[in-house]
């Protein structure tokens, strides 16, 4: 999709918030830090952006080129509450939604966020809230270490081929009206904007993109999902030509939601994508 081509698409200007650039790199604690750090170093600075409609392009926009496709997916979860359920019966779902769309020669599901602001503020409730800054989940440091991860003695032979890590992101329940999530077109991204930061876990490390703001970014959102729809996200992609490598989103504030809109209940689950040899 030109990006130049869809200047007139209904849009909402919002506000997103972006790393300031730093010498240092930036930390962030995925669990209550040690006394006296900061859950989170660096400083965010607000940018209002044009968020456009990307409804009336679904049918234009690739995995490949944006970065990011809807899809219309029934699932037979019954409550994205339950670990149980979505391990057992979610996971597979997302397995073959992930080899359906990609040609993939085989799919992982291993990791899942269920974001919820209210039940977020229970403590132990494993739930979190909505994130509310730019990022990319992966980098090209961290994407390879979750296969070597996970993978165990399989890692070496699958990272000789192609390999992809791809969210699948919905509603829990819809219309989805507050905090809906915005998609930077994977075309505009610089690797200059992508800022690797540290991601720290109780047992271990990972890295993630941080994102500073570039005028020339473009930003996507498709309004009022439903329950049924689920966004595939490309976070890392292993292939150096043609596909756009990474990509970016965050939660925003979106002027159009209403005062009584119920808090966003979402769910995403990240996917290891492995290609046939030679794609």
């Amino acid at each position: 999709m030109d990006g130049s081509a869809v200047t007139d698409v209904r849009s909402v200007v919002a506000p997103l918030n972006f790393l300031v650039p730093m010498a240092e790199k930036p930390v962030a604690y995925n669990y209550e830090p040690p006394p006296g750090i900061p859950v989170r170093t660096g400083q965010r600075e607000t940018h209002r952006v044009p968020i456009r409609d990307a409804r009336p392009m679904i049918d234009q926009l690739s995995l490949d080129r944006e970065g990011f496709v809807l899809l219309h997916n029934q699932t037979a979860v019954t409550d994205f509450y339950n670990e149980e359920q979505i391990k057992a019966v979610y996971y597979p779902e997302c397995e073959r939604v992930m080899r359906e769309a990609t040609g993939a020669a085989r799919v992982v599901a291993f990791d899942h966020i269920v974001r919820n602001a209210t039940m977020a503020a229970i403590k132990g409730s494993g739930i979190k809230m909505p994130a509310k800054g730019v990022h990319n989940d992966y980098t090209a440091w961290s994407s390879p270490k979750r296969v070597r991860d996970l993978m165990g003695d399989e890692a070496e032979a699958l990272l000789q081929n192609r390999f992809a890590i791809i969210n699948l992101w919905r509603p829990i329940r819809g219309p989805l009206l507050e905090s809906p999530l915005a998609l930077c077109d994977a075309q505009s991204l610089e690797d200059e904007n992508l800022i690797a930061s540290d991601l720290k876990y109780p047992d271990r490390t990972g890295e993630t993109y941080s994102i500073t703001y570039n005028p020339n970014q473009r930003y996507y959102y498709f309004p009022k999902m439903q329950a049924d729809e689920a966004v595939l996200i490309r976070c890392f992609d292993s292939a150096l030509d043609g596909p756009r490598r990474f990509s970016a989103h965050t939660g925003f504030d979106d002027p159009e939601t209403p005062a009584d809109a119920p808090p966003r209940e979402s769910i995403e689950v990240r996917t290891l994508v492995f290609f046939p040899s030679g794609a």
